[in-house]
């Protein structure tokens, strides 16, 4: 199993260094594993001009699965757009072809305080996001800015093919029938027309999932349900800038960002591994970032990409075990908890195994 580990910027180095001992741990009892490291984002383009240079892009291809960090800081927001860390990321899922994004919102019972939401409204949550990663505004075409009529105009194009629906609605129909057969599709069907599509082609694939209860909402009300009442979704289906929206809302849900893992698929279950948050430049290098979700993506890697379920739920395990231990990092702690560095909650998770 060969993984391409691409540490990124900010608190990225120092949050993959962990998940990687994780793995390591793992390697020593017998776990058949090749990591090799390469540059994207920020950190890439001030060693080759490049956020997503060429050496990573061979090793990319080659791996079957990357574990990546975070990318961006403000020492890069100067640069021309084309060049700047986060097209790196961009690159990188469309060279690889990952469509699918796998969001899990999972709250540990041990950190239910930590929510920003009542114990009661979010105790026991357990939902999947499947969020389309390769199309939608983000890459739609054409898109710049420009001066019209003596002012600046900028544009995006909001676009979808019919093909690129049905095949994350299916990804998404497959989750919910792993789960508890309930999927909710989220568009703006009554604003949008390209959201039409989207509602008309899930329900066509959903023909083919009998077992699945399929549901609509607008993205409007989606935001307000998940701080309403969270708990009544199961999988919430949808494209790539709602996805990304609501994503980071479930986050907070489960009381910090810094717990969640994400998985970025493609056909074949080849994937990209990382947490669903940012580089924090704030933090870089202090010590005190939150590395569980960095390791709960390797677990997520392991099981998407590797089918090893059962080294899967080792790591799984020993994170529950290190929170019931009352560990806690600076994101998550409360009185009454130890507070500990990046470092040391890899050591713990390792000891934990």
């Amino acid at each position: 199993m060969k993984v391409c580990v691409l540490p990124g910027d900010g608190i990225g180095p120092e949050i993959v260094a962990e998940a990687v001992r994780v793995l390591e741990a793992l390697r020593s009892d017998g776990l058949a594993l090749e990591m090799e490291t390469a540059q994207l984002g920020g950190s890439a383009f001030d060693v080759s001009g490049s956020p997503y240079p060429e050496a990573t892009q061979k090793l990319a291809r080659a791996a079957d699965a990357v574990l990546l960090g975070a990318v961006g800081g403000p020492q890069w927001d100067a640069l021309p757009r084309p060049l700047r860390p986060e097209r790196g990321l961009l690159g990188i899922r469309k060279d690889l072809g990952l469509f699918a994004n796998l969001r899990p919102a999972l709250l540990f019972p041990e950190l239910a305080h930590a929510s920003s939401l009542k114990p009661e409204i979010v105790s026991g949550l357990d939902i999947l996001i499947v969020r389309e990663l390769t199309g939608d505004i983000y890459f739609g075409e054409p898109r710049g800015i420009e001066v019209r009529d003596g002012q600046r105009v900028g544009w995006n194009t909001m676009i979808y093919s019919e093909s690129e629906i049905r095949r994350i609605a299916k990804v998404g129909f497959d989750a919910a029938r792993r789960r508890n057969r309930r999927l909710c599709s989220i568009d703006k069907m009554n604003v949008l027309e390209t959201t039409q599509l989207w509602r008309d082609v899930v329900t066509e694939v959903s023909a083919d999932y009998p077992d699945v209860e399929l549901s609509h909402m607008l993205v409007d009300n989606a935001a307000m349900q998940l701080v309403r009442a969270p708990k009544q979704f199961d999988v919430l289906l949808t494209g790539n800038i709602f996805g990304d929206i609501l994503s980071d809302e479930a986050a907070m849900l489960t009381g910090s960002i810094g717990m969640l893992a994400s998985a970025s698929l493609d056909a074949n279950n080849k994937g990209l591994y990382e947490p669903s948050h940012g580089s924090a430049p704030d933090i870089a290098g202090k010590d005190i970032a939150n590395p569980l979700a960095t390791i709960l993506s390797a677990a997520m890697m392991l099981r998407y990409s590797f089918d090893n379920e059962e080294a899967a739920l080792r790591i799984e395990n020993a994170v529950k075990s290190v929170l019931a231990q009352g560990l806690r990092t600076a994101d998550i702690w409360e009185a009454g908890k130890r507070r500990v560095s990046t470092h040391e909650m890899g050591n713990a998770v390792i000891a934990a195994l």
